[in-house]
């Protein structure tokens, strides 16, 4: 996907795919991560497939970090293409 590296679009995207990074590295399934989190299994597909149209809110990616015992700041590091 080709976003502006200034957009909103483009900060959510990172953090989704960082979302998935970390999880791998964590070494947990995405069920794994919905159970820890509070999230559906569906939600942390959605969100790590980019299917997902509405933006997460902060409170959720908040959540979501937490559950990956990572820092907020983390999902938006920036990726490596």
């Amino acid at each position: 996907m080709n976003y502006n590296k200034n957009s909103d679009d483009y900060c959510y995207y990172v953090a989704r795919v960082n979302i998935k990074k970390y999880r791998n590295l964590a070494n947990i399934t995405s069920q794994e991560l919905a159970d820890r989190s509070g999230f559906s299994h569906q939600f942390i597909r959605n969100l790590e497939s980019l299917k997902m149209v509405v933006r997460p809110r902060l409170d959720s990616l908040s959540r979501i970090a937490k559950a990956l015992n990572i820092d907020l700041k983390q999902l938006f590091d920036d990726i490596e293409k």
